[in-house]
């Protein structure tokens, strides 16, 4: 995920209102379902330093505890407004990620590595399941072994190019290995519902041993955002470009373990959205 300006500073800004469109409908829902959540990432980021997006930023994280995520999977639709959906795997057959997404439907917002995927991709948000993080290191490891290779596989099965922050030989090297997987996965129609399913049992190995810390497991390295349940509970109420939101308890401690000085805002070269390969606003233009 590299940063990339938009050349028109009204599509971003359009892309965000959308997105709080989006965070409303979420916030609502989850109130009446009484559903905790809680602003994750970059979002949370914004919540604190800008009061809502980062300026760069273009898309909106949310956590949940498994069973709260799950919770939503399965009462949020019926709940939903007319113009949004959720949308996972276990709606969408070739839905690329192992998280899931609230998204406003006729749009278009597709990530330059899945533009040729069959599911494409709309504006949304994305909901991450937060799982048990297991004490020993050893088990932990496989765990993040596992997931790390399924959620991979996962990608592959929806795109022959995924992101790849290598360069030179090693890019060219790496991008050849994932055509062929990609073509093997196809080739023997492997199902990515069956994948998906891999990826969860994983992610999901220790949820009956309560350690009192959980975990992203769709993350590169879990343990970066992980967080105790003293640090996650009770939420704060916190304010998003006019639109109440809840933040983790303690989201100080969470972000300096995940990024550092995140009140300093970082140089440019280091800086993340996800400038889209297609954008449609649709109805909404």
């Amino acid at each position: 995920m590299n940063y990339k300006e938009y050349e028109k500073p009204e599509e971003l800004r359009k892309l965000q209102q959308l997105s709080i469109e989006l965070l409303a409908e979420l916030d609502r829902v989850c109130r009446d379902l009484g559903i905790p959540y809680f602003a994750y990432g970059g979002t949370a980021i914004g919540a604190v330093r800008h009061g809502g997006f980062i300026p760069w930023d273009d898309d909106i994280d949310i956590g949940f505890l498994r069973a709260d995520f799950e919770r939503f999977l399965s009462e949020a639709p019926a709940l939903i407004g007319p113009r949004f959906e959720v949308v996972s795997s276990r709606s969408e057959e070739f839905f690329p990620a192992c998280n899931a997404n609230l998204a406003l439907k006729e749009t278009l917002c597709v990530p330059e590595e899945f533009r040729d995927c069959p599911y494409q991709y709309a504006i949304g948000l994305g909901l991450y399941p937060f799982d048990v993080l297991v004490d020993d290191d050893a088990e932990l490891r496989s765990q993040c072994r596992a997931t790390w290779l399924w959620g991979r596989l996962k990608f592959l099965c929806a795109t022959p190019c995924p992101h790849v922050s290598l360069t030179g030989w090693r890019r060219a090297l790496v991008l050849s290995c994932c055509r062929v997987a990609h073509g093997m996965l196809r080739l023997f129609r492997v199902s990515p519902r069956w994948i998906q399913g891999r990826w969860d049992r994983a992610a999901m190995r220790f949820d009956d041993c309560p350690t009192g810390r959980v975990a992203d497991f769709a993350d590169r390295d879990p343990r970066r955002w992980s967080a105790s349940l003293e640090e996650l509970f009770p939420l704060v109420e916190s304010d998003f470009d006019g639109v109440k939101v809840f933040l983790p308890h303690d989201y100080d401690t969470l972000l300096r373990r995940g990024y550092g000085e995140y009140m300093e805002l970082p140089p440019i070269e280091e800086r993340k959205n996800h400038y889209p390969s297609s954008l449609d606003f649709g109805p909404y233009r």
